[in-house]
């Protein structure tokens, strides 16, 4: 059995170990990159978002609006620095609506 260490950490210091030992920032930032969207978009467009998903680098966003997707493809790049900026690191690097 493995000693203890007597030392005290933060918690972030301990959550952020986990984290990474366990490999699951990217499962985090998936979820974190769907908050963002709802939140940067607001109630008019969230209601029109019927999936979003984050592979790799690149967010897919389904839209049950053609309109509202011709609108905001106009607006991409925008939209990438948004999510990033409300992140705080660059997650997405492209932007796929559907």
């Amino acid at each position: 059995m493995a000693k203890r260490e007597h030392k005290e950490s933060p918690i972030s210091k301990v959550l952020k170990g986990f984290i990474e030992a366990n490999k699951l920032q990217k499962g985090l930032d998936k979820v974190s990159v769907e908050e963002a969207w709802h939140k940067l978009m607001g109630n008019a467009i969230s209601k029109y978002t019927t999936a979003i998903s984050l592979k790799r680098d690149v967010l897919y966003v389904q839209l049950s609006s053609s309109v509202l997707r011709e609108e905001l493809s106009y607006g991409k790049t925008k939209i990438i620095a948004m999510i990033n900026e409300e992140l705080g690191k660059e997650v997405v690097t492209k932007l796929v609506l559907r």
